[in-house]
């Protein structure tokens, strides 16, 4: 017998541009879950799992190592058959599955080819997408990292009308929104309320009517805002625009990754002023990653977005991890690896 609606395990997408804070606020809602069994899809641009790493190190009773699968074999957007739905399928099979799934996409994934998945036969009467939650770095938004000049571009626009958008990173951001139940301006604590209004003001074009932004830090919010909206996104999906839907497949050549193994470092400190010329010179968007400091038990957790880094200790090295400092650089195609590395490793 076909399950009514009610009975539908619901799935949340988190979506959200690199270094929103994606992975904070999934940490954050599976440590203060008030019981729900959650289960998380986690996938990651980069070779190096630190996503996945990061939750399954926040020991919530509610969440187990078991119920956290990593998906690195691209993105989820194009590897929905392959990936995504197996996985998926295990999770609903499990005798004791769990009351809501979490998936949380790279940041360069498109969200609408994965709602899209929900409505495949065998998932859509067993699932329901009960909302895309769009995680947005309020604070990068606010210096313009990810908007266009749009004077400039309207300029453009007018001397050619065959101009379309030909920012990737901007085509990424604004598909992100559209998809959107709710949108998170994450990092709200660093702006006024003017900058933070001017946040909403820029993002609000490309929202669908009726979706509501909530400004949070740190990526708190409570469970019972974020899970709960019933939005059952894979029925409206034609409502949800993107750039990208006249397009057979979608490919990450405009965005370049790679891993970097450093040894221990005896002073943080100084691998982070390394960090800022480099990013800086080479424009790069995110760095992230563990670092072995020497003489101390725990790995310290290395977050960048633009210049803006930060890192904090998380918990202790355990016997079989290599105590090596590994972290993963994304940047536009073209970075220069070689010049990256070494300036690194100087």
């Amino acid at each position: 017998m076909q399950k009514s609606p009610a009975q539908k395990i619901p799935a949340t997408v988190v979506t959200g541009f690199l270094g929103a804070g994606k992975t904070t606020l999934i940490r954050h809602l599976i440590t203060n879950a008030n019981g729900r069994r959650i289960a998380l899809i986690v996938n990651e641009f980069g070779e190096i799992g630190i996503d996945g790493e990061l939750l399954k190190s926040c020991g919530a009773p509610d969440c187990g190592e078991d119920d956290i699968v990593e998906l690195a074999n691209g993105c989820l957007c194009c590897t929905v058959a392959d990936d995504f739905l197996p996985t998926l399928q295990k999770l609903l099979d499990r005798p004791n599955p769990p009351t809501h799934i979490v998936i949380e996409t790279s940041g360069l994934a498109l969200p609408k080819p994965l709602v899209q998945a929900f409505a495949w036969p065998g998932i859509r009467n067993r699932t329901t997408v009960d909302g895309v939650v769009t995680v947005v770095d309020a604070a990068a938004v606010a210096e313009g990292r990810f908007a266009e000049d749009e004077d400039a571009l309207a300029a453009q626009r007018a001397a050619d009308p065959n101009l379309d958008h030909d920012n990737p990173l901007e085509e990424l951001f604004e598909d992100q929104l559209g998809c959107a139940d709710l949108v998170l301006l994450n990092k709200a604590d660093l702006l006024d309320d003017g900058a933070l209004d001017n946040v909403r003001s820029e993002i609000a074009v490309h929202l669908r009517q009726g979706v509501k932004t909530l400004a949070i830090a740190r990526g708190e919010i409570a469970a019972d805002i974020l899970l709960g909206i019933h939005a059952a996104a894979e029925d409206d999906i034609a409502a949800r625009k993107s750039h990208h839907d006249d397009e057979d497949d979608h490919d990450h050549e405009d965005f370049f990754s790679f891993s970097v193994t450093l040894p221990e470092q005896v002073a943080p400190e100084a691998l982070l002023e390394r960090l800022l010329p480099v990013i800086d010179e080479h424009d790069i968007l995110r760095v992230k990653g563990f670092v072995a400091v020497a003489g101390k038990t725990m790995r310290l957790v290395l977050q960048g977005v633009g210049a803006r880094l930060s890192h904090y200790y998380d918990r202790d090295w355990q016997g079989h991890e290599p105590r090596a400092t590994r972290l993963v650089v994304i940047g536009r195609a073209g970075l220069d690896e070689a010049a990256i590395r070494a300036a690194l490793a100087a």
